[in-house]
């Protein structure tokens, strides 16, 4: 056998037909697999404390008549305000994402920016909330699971702040691309989880 035919025949050995090998799948990156395999932990984590949190409403003989119990009250309207405020936050990450997809680094910057400022003001005006709430833990059972589960997310939002951070850092920096931005979409991912998670903690813990 020739030189040139033994090459075609190693470059065709080469080509890869059939399924993808084993360590990657055909149609979503293993870096993005792995966040939504992780986020699907921590919504497992989540449904512990919501176990928690309705086991505490079921045992309490007045949760169907009213609650929290008298005299203490949920500030349904801050909590609609600063609902508002991280649902908008999923927007302008949203835009950040597309922009480095489309090439456009300002984009990408202004809109990590406005997402850091919103995810921060989320979580100024929730420890004002406690801090005038008018309970604290020792106030109840009822207490002790409101501050679990409502504090399970601020500790999602604060890491999902940091990571935004370190992603607007790299983005003034110029470590971004079209081709290459999985440092923006990955927290992304993990900042949209968390959005979605507050809306099912909202309507859960404030409008129930």
């Amino acid at each position: 056998m020739s030189a040139h035919a033994e090459a075609g025949l190693h470059d065709h050995g080469h080509d890869h037909h059939g399924p993808p090998i084993a360590n990657r799948s055909s149609r979503i990156e293993p870096t993005v697999l792995g966040m939504f395999l992780f986020l699907g932990s921590e919504a497992m984590l989540f449904g512990a404390f919501f176990a928690v949190y309705f086991f505490v409403r079921v045992v309490n003989p007045n949760a169907s008549v009213i609650w929290p119990p008298p005299p203490y009250e949920f500030p349904k309207f801050v909590a609609g305000v600063n609902t508002a405020i991280l649902f908008t936050s999923s927007f302008t990450m949203h835009w950040a994402l597309k922009s480095i997809k489309n090439g456009n680094r300002r984009g990408l910057q202004a809109g990590l920016v406005l997402t850091i400022l919103m995810g921060s003001a989320f979580l100024l005006t929730q420890f004002i909330e406690y801090a005038h709430i008018g309970f604290n833990l020792s106030s109840g059972a009822f207490a002790d699971a409101f501050f679990g589960l409502t504090g399970l997310h601020g500790f999602h939002v604060l890491v999902g702040l940091t990571l935004l951070t370190v992603a607007a850092v790299r983005a003034f920096r110029g470590h971004y691309s079209p081709e290459h931005h999985h440092g923006v979409e990955l927290p992304g991912i993990y900042w949209h989880f968390v959005d979605v998670m507050w809306l099912v903690v909202y309507a859960t813990v404030y409008l129930l």
